[in-house]
């Protein structure tokens, strides 16, 4: 239940963690440079946005002012013309979904790896549908014109120059999507869905030389084939640069390694890590890392995993649940494991504050990014309010340390255990339901203040959805969603 006469110990209990800490400005300062900071980072995204649709609208553009590239003549010609639009937007928006999932530092400080991610993933079914319509009218088209059916079309497309490796892209494209599909995602391994994940980048290759050598649409000399070559060496630099040559320059610098394996609950360990310069890293409290444990066992599975505590000069931990085969294997992983890392990511940082007051809810596992996010911050006395959720006393992982951060900093800290409501669905526990506990109840100053909600997926979007339906602008609520 909520113990609303359990706020956090004031006094005693208070551990100076921050002597050394400059103090914090005023609020109204704050207040002021952090809607600065949100307004530059909403242009930020507009622009982006906005960049990400004008490349696609460029492409169709070129297209059509390329003399002699379109010739509309009777049914043929449209379909010929649709089919290849279709497959313009299509391949423009493949490389947006590449750019997004590169990881690039830009976007992740603008709107977040995790939003990146999303949107990548909205985009799948779109660009399938494109390009199964390329396919199609092109086929269409092209029967039409030449007086052939969909059949005898297909084959003599099969022996057209690099054609067969653009049905290649196609089919790799298709495997990519289903296996990402929910439904078809929770059936497969990871290092299934992984695999399979990385043929996107095959697909793309493949597909490339059929828009070079097939018909006139990017013939040599024209500026479509530059604005395209431009397009693909932009996408793949970028895969380059941010997930292979990045994360190796960062592992070979900073040198992680494990130094200690520490059960703090059953079922969930922290990974104490040593190496060079860590604080150098630049992570802020509530990001994450992709880890990656050079071990017999684990060497082939990267894990994202929130840091609970910020790095200090040499050490740093994350905090790690049983989650699965993978997972389960990290609370067996012995002293001096060499470690990789790519990251640190995610906006689920003070960097997102617009706001004057700080409203903290985590539940599970979740409590990890929250915690080293209250220890990162400057706060003033009264800031910030933190609600910790847990089914039992099994799940209060990492809540004595959390309580003592927000002693030290004059935060109020509230506990709410049991298992979730039946009567009706809620985050609270039935208990709490009944006792009419609300956000509003338990964050006064909720409307001005920015909610960050880190826990199981189901269970954060019901927080989210009664933060909304208070009031709480949208750019104000910042959510990291974990498996349950």
């Amino acid at each position: 239940m909520i113990d609303t006469a359990r706020p956090t110990p004031r006094a005693a209990d208070r551990a100076q963690l921050r002597t050394a800490a400059p103090p914090p400005e005023p609020l109204s300062v704050a207040a002021r440079r952090r809607g600065r900071a949100g307004r530059r980072r909403a242009l930020t995204t507009d622009l982006l946005g906005i960049a990400a649709w004008a490349s696609a609208g460029v492409a169709v553009a070129l297209w059509l002012a390329s003399p002699g590239s379109h010739t509309v003549v009777g049914i043929g010609g449209w379909l010929t013309d649709a089919g290849i639009v279709a497959g313009l937007v299509a391949t423009d928006l493949v490389l947006v979904m590449l750019v997004l999932a590169a990881r690039v530092p830009l976007i992740d400080r603008t709107f977040g790896q995790d939003n990146a991610i999303a949107v990548h993933r909205s985009l799948g079914k779109p660009v399938l549908y494109l390009l199964l319509a390329h396919g199609a009218l092109l086929t269409l088209g092209y029967g039409a014109s030449a007086g052939t059916g969909p059949v005898a079309e297909t084959v003599a497309l099969f022996s057209t120059p690099d054609m067969p490796l653009a049905y290649l892209g196609l089919g790799l494209f298709v495997a990519v999507v289903v296996s990402s599909l929910v439904a078809v995602r929770r059936r497969l391994p990871y290092e299934a869905w992984h695999v399979i994940h990385l043929l996107s980048y095959a697909a793309v290759l493949v597909a490339l030389p059929h828009m070079l050598s097939v018909g006139s649409a990017l013939a040599h000399g024209t500026w479509q084939r530059a604005y395209w070559i431009g397009l693909y060496v932009v996408a793949l630099g970028l895969i380059a640069v941010y997930r292979f040559a990045l994360p190796i320059v960062v592992t070979l610098r900073h040198r992680i390694r494990v130094v200690g394996v520490e059960p703090i609950a059953p079922g969930v360990v922290s990974i104490h890590l040593a190496g060079r310069d860590l604080d150098r890293l630049g992570a802020r409290g509530g990001q994450y890392g992709v880890w990656r444990f050079w071990t017999a066992k684990t060497w082939w599975h990267a894990h994202p995993v929130s840091f609970s505590a910020v790095p200090g000069h040499d050490r740093a931990r994350i905090t790690v649940r049983d989650l699965g085969a993978g997972s389960a294997r990290l609370g067996r992983i012995r002293p001096g494991a060499f470690v990789s890392l790519e990251g640190p990511y995610g906006l689920f940082t003070t960097r997102a504050r617009t706001a004057p007051y700080l409203a903290l809810v985590a539940s599970g596992i979740g409590v990890t990014p929250v915690r080293a996010l209250l220890e990162d911050t400057d706060l003033r006395p009264g800031e910030a309010t933190v609600l910790l959720r847990g089914a039992d006393a099994d799940h209060q992982y990492l809540w004595r340390e959390t309580a003592a951060i927000a002693a030290s900093t004059g935060s109020t800290l509230y506990a709410m255990v049991g298992h979730r409501a039946w009567s009706r669905e809620s985050w609270m526990t039935e208990e709490d339901v009944r006792r009419g506990v609300t956000l509003r109840s338990v964050f006064p100053r909720l409307l001005d203040s920015d909610l960050y909600v880190c826990g199981p997926r189901a269970w954060s979007d019901l927080v989210v959805r009664e933060a909304r339906l208070a009031g709480v602008p949208e750019h104000r609520i910042h959510q990291e969603r974990f498996e349950s």
